[in-house]
């Protein structure tokens, strides 16, 4: 009993801290009328009004669904090299190919630290620094998606890897097996659903993070959204939103029965739907990378040539400042600033996480099925439906939208700071924090709760004694794996207006300034480590 308590206790107080920390960033936004635009409320009225009345004329349609089309080729033709990428540096940062401990560790440290990197710099930056080294062309976007959300996939791969049952492979070992031969006929059949199925959640986000290729010039409908609110044509930006959203939701439901199917224990029936699903993702793969290389006027081997080569090594001479006297990076002065922009970022990244869980917290019951179907008490409301309904819908709408394309509306209600760009990350992460939270409340153990229901609880009681506790540690570890995501994206709404690091890297690629960049990027890298370090070991403390 002592040690489930001191647990109970340990997590009630780092909610208590984590708490603490969110009311200590909000005191970095000045709280008075000055905050909102002299136009914000009247911008409200006319994106409100959008929102109910889009622009639905047959023009704006069809360029909608060409958009449409380009933001999901970008996703395809980038997770298709991600994946391959993912595949091979996640089989050498396993450290499965070689029985020599030492060769083991040191491929393991090397390859992890490639994923690590590749992985914590947003795909809107790598997607700037292509633009720059190589120019507009889809490949910059198709690169960009392919890079981090390759990291992302390679570092799941080898953990999935290493976390499989030594047995079978124990045994493909004393039968001489080679290590390839132990990878293809031991390894591999164990983990190629699981890996498939995470590589298409993926892909799910992959599809909001194309549509924000359009920032750097690189069409989408985040193109097209850009253009409408420039315009002030808040109802064709609510078109363009809403296909965003179903071209989300149809991934999102095509990757759901791909992910049941592979779970699926009737071997013949998943047999059956496995080659369909696979037929088709080839022809989409096809239907894609024809886009490309035939309906573009880019060609791949461009990329290769002389002209190419000669401006990424400028480019990356820049960086390093070969050809500057004053480097940036050298500068205590613009080292100070930098500090002071990171600072501030960490707290937009904490502003962001703490609104986006106090709305969750708000709204997560409603929308748990089993209060909706009276699982959890025994009053039956027919509300209860509808609630859970709406709820569940107001999640999808939020989480479909990216964070930089929320980023962009609001900032016509706020003036530009902190504020702005930590309720766009928050809106974004809300639908995420509370669909994992409602999730994690349906897979608990009911009997508990029946109990209290049974004996009198009110609805109060029956969630903080029976249904908090239970699920406290989950909900932690969706907050902060939440806020480790937002501390890499913090960067991108800052592009807007939003402030810390992400408006000046945006003013040092409009200058041209190549040793700012690099320092920025530094700072970048150090914040998004410091997240990750502390987030796992927050997550140890909180188990």
């Amino acid at each position: 009993m002592t040690i489930p308590f001191l647990r109970l206790h340990k997590r009630f107080f780092l909610t208590l801290l984590l708490f603490l920390v969110f009311g200590l960033s909000l005191l970095s936004v000045k709280w008075d009328a000055d905050l909102v635009h002299a136009g914000g409320i009247q911008a409200i009225r006319q994106i409100m009004e959008g929102f109910f009345h889009p622009d639905f004329s047959p023009a704006i349609l069809l360029l909608g669904l060409k958009s449409a089309w380009t933001t999901l080729y970008y996703a395809v033709a980038g997770m298709t090299l991600a994946i391959i990428y993912a595949f091979i540096i996640g089989i050498l940062a396993s450290g499965i190919l070689t029985s020599n401990r030492i060769a083991r560790l040191l491929s393991k440290i090397f390859f992890r630290g490639v994923l690590g990197i590749t992985r914590s710099i947003h795909e809107l930056i790598w997607a700037w620094l292509f633009v720059a080294a190589v120019g507009l062309s889809p490949y910059a976007a198709i690169f960009a998606l392919a890079i981090p959300y390759g990291g992302i996939l390679g570092r799941i791969f080898a953990d999935m890897l290493n976390d499989i049952p030594k047995e079978p492979i124990r045994a493909l070992e004393s039968s001489g097996a080679s290590r390839l031969q132990i990878l293809f006929y031991g390894y591999l059949p164990l983990v190629w659903a699981d890996m498939i199925s995470y590589a298409m959640y993926r892909f799910e986000c992959a599809i909001r993070s194309a549509a924000i290729m359009s920032f750097v010039g690189l069409g989408g409908l985040g193109y097209q959204i850009q253009l409408a609110l420039s315009d002030l044509k808040y109802d064709q930006v609510w078109t363009y939103i809403y296909l965003l959203i179903i071209l989300v939701l149809w991934v999102d439901i095509w990757s759901h029965f791909i992910r049941k199917e592979l779970k699926e224990q009737h071997f013949q029936k998943r047999l059956y739907l496995g080659w369909i699903y696979t037929l088709l993702l080839f022809l989409l793969i096809i239907a894609a990378w024809g886009s490309i290389t035939i309906g573009q006027t880019n060609e791949f081997l461009a990329l290769f040539s002389k002209k190419n080569a000669a401006s990424v090594k400028s480019f990356f001479a820049d960086m390093v400042g070969i050809r500057e006297v004053d480097k940036a990076f050298l500068s205590w002065e613009s080292w100070s600033n930098a500090l002071i922009l990171t600072f501030q970022t960490l707290e937009m990244s904490i502003m962001a996480i703490g609104f986006a869980t106090i709305a969750a917290f708000l709204t997560v019951l409603p929308s748990v099925r089993n209060i909706a179907n009276a699982s959890l008490e025994e009053s039956k409301k027919w509300y209860k439906w509808i609630l859970y309904g709406l709820i569940r819908l107001l999640f999808i709408f939020s989480r479909s939208v990216p964070e930089l394309i929320w980023a962009m509306i609001i900032i016509f209600i706020f003036k530009p700071g902190l504020l702005p760009g930590a309720i766009a990350l928050a809106l974004h992460n809300f639908g995420i924090l509370g669909k994992l939270w409602a999730e994690a409340i349906e897979d608990m153990d009911l009997e508990p709760i029946r109990n209290l229901s049974s004996v009198g609880a009110s609805k109060g009681q029956i969630f903080f004694y029976g249904i908090f506790p239970a699920v406290l540690p989950r909900f932690l570890t969706y907050i902060l794996y939440r806020w480790e995501v937002i501390m890499r994206t913090t960067i991108v709404v800052g592009f807007v207006g939003a402030g810390g690091l992400g408006m000046e890297f945006k003013l040092a690629m409009s200058y041209f300034q190549y040793t700012m960049i690099t320092l920025l990027l530094i700072c970048y890298l150090a914040l998004v480590l410091l997240a990750d370090f502390v987030s796992e070991s927050t997550r140890k403390a909180a188990k």
